[in-house]
């Protein structure tokens, strides 16, 4: 298979995003400086959007018997929960699942796909043409080699190479806090100990193969750079300052220090070269979103990228990545530096007071059951909403279109999301129009899944839509409440040519 793609980083976000190329035929390479997967977990949640898109791709079953399903989860430690139970979706929760299970299962989709992934292959350089990308690398000979593909996508982390390499400017504020995370053999037997943790901000949570991750913030520790190692002495020393007791902690198999730099790029693209997950934002690992933005972020990506590969892609279309994924970058970027304010503020002694009232004031608005579904749709990600590319658009897009239940007037029952499995468009005839398939089969029927549905099921947000565009990433690209078969045929032709292409 011929190289179209190059992808730095084989982290979640680069096999994420080559898993979408491959599923549209694009040739897809991933260049990984290590030579086997990291065994250590930084992330330890999928959360609700990103838990949709692997149901949207059918390989949902590989992910939730290796995790455990949590309906609530955090904002900045405060007390009250954010319910993703209350949220629209059949997922409304979060998988606590370690990283590198998450990586495993990607990868092995990647391999089944036909992706070449290249451990051992440390990238040093990138350079673009009218034609194409070279990227310089150092093979796991000590050697170096130079490849050449179509596009390049910089997945490399937050110190990405290709992001340098392409002179993207990456700004932001650099740490003014960090706080260490361990994962132990041995923790005090006694529940009490943990619980006594817990209640002073000490986040404790078990892991696979006996382990227990605790993540500390030492007041008296705060301003150490993340750099700087951590032992177990220092541990052990935070957790008996924080909490009373060191917790029996020992046998660590990983210490590490994280910090609150927070920086976004410029750009998610120039020219032939694009970024995705830490190589586009970092900041605190405030409500676990780091990971599930980067997923979030290829999906997105990927399905564009590959129809500019496969030759079909609308005027602009890459375009929009930049578009759409870069608000919700700054909008991560946002909340994840309230939480660390309010969590810096409630660690220094002479903001004691005021921040326990700021904590007990936002803890009370996060009992109201707007404010909390707000928050939870952010963390979640099941809020976002990309912004209509034409005047007068439905209020349908832009949003996740519903996962509801359908019996199509020439198939068996289905949801949506099984329909996307092949990672195509779906046009949803929800009037029962019989001659749709035809009518989009004749110029878009390699690109699109036409369905004239007899039923469905009942849900607000499609009271009186007649017909639906659902964009690859589960995304509404498209709707009308056009009852005029007429005047919605019109309009469905040019909405399959601004999104799916000019018909074949």
């Amino acid at each position: 298979m011929n190289t179209d793609v190059i992808v730095v980083g084989a982290g979640p976000t680069g096999l994420m995003l080559a898993c979408e190329l491959a599923l549209a035929g694009v040739g897809t390479r991933i260049l990984e400086r290590r030579t086997e997967r990291q065994r250590d977990s930084r992330a330890l949640s999928l959360h609700a959007r990103s838990v949709e898109l692997m149901d949207q791709r059918g390989i949902l079953d590989r992910f939730l018997p290796l995790g455990r399903t949590v309906p609530s989860w955090h904002f900045a430690g405060l007390p009250t929960q954010l319910d993703f139970g209350t949220l629209d979706s059949r997922h409304g929760y979060t998988l606590f699942l370690a990283q590198e299970r998450t990586e495993a299962v990607l990868e092995a989709r990647a391999h089944e796909l036909g992706v070449e992934i290249s451990r051992g292959h440390e990238t040093l350089g990138v350079s673009q043409d009218a034609d194409g990308v070279e990227v310089e690398v150092r093979t796991p000979e000590g050697g170096t080699e130079t490849v050449r593909a179509r596009y390049a996508v910089g997945c490399d982390g937050g110190r990405s190479v290709v992001r340098q390499a392409a002179g993207i400017g990456f700004p932001g504020t650099d740490e003014t806090l960090t706080g260490v995370l361990g994962d132990f053999g041995v923790v005090d037997p006694q529940p009490g100990a943990l619980e006594a943790a817990r209640a002073r901000g000490v986040i404790i949570a078990p892991l696979e193969g006996g382990l227990t991750r605790f993540v500390c913030l030492d007041p008296e520790r705060i301003r150490v750079p993340a750099a700087e190692p951590v032992t177990l002495e220092e541990f052990r020393t935070s957790l008996t300052r924080v909490t009373g007791s060191d917790c029996g902690v020992a046998e660590p198999r990983w210490l590490s220090r994280f910090g609150n730099a927070t920086r976004l790029a410029d750009s998610y693209r120039s020219g032939r070269v694009l970024l995705a997950g830490d190589a586009a934002h970092i900041h605190f690992p405030a409500a676990g979103q780091g990971l599930n933005t980067g997923l979030q972020d290829a999906m997105n990506l990927g399905w564009k990228l590959a129809a500019v590969a496969n030759g079909w892609a609308p005027p602009g279309l890459l375009d929009s990545y930049d578009g759409e994924r870069r608000p919700v970058g700054r909008s991560v970027t946002g909340n994840t530096e309230v939480q660390t304010l309010l969590v810096e503020l409630t660690l220094v002694a002479r903001y004691e007071r005021p921040a326990a009232a700021l904590r007990e004031l936002l803890d009370e608005l996060l009992g109201m059951a707007e404010v909390n579904r707000l928050l939870a749709g952010r963390v979640s990600a099941l809020g976002t909403c990309y912004p209509p590319t034409a005047p007068g658009a439905d209020p349908l897009v832009g949003r996740r279109m519903p996962d509801v239940g359908l019996v199509a007037a020439d198939a068996e029952a289905k949801r949506v999301y099984e329909l996307l499995a092949p990672g195509r468009f779906v046009l949803l005839s929800l009037a029962g129009d019989p001659a749709l398939r035809k009518a989009v089969d004749a110029g878009w029927g390699s690109r699109v899944t036409a369905v004239t549905v007899g039923t469905h099921d009942e849900h607000p947000d499609l009271d009186g839509v007649t017909e639906v565009l659902v964009r690859p990433d589960g995304h509404v690209a498209w709707a009308t409440r056009a009852t005029d078969g007429g005047t919605r045929g019109d309009e469905r032709a040019r909405a399959l040519t601004a999104w799916a292409g000019t018909p074949s």
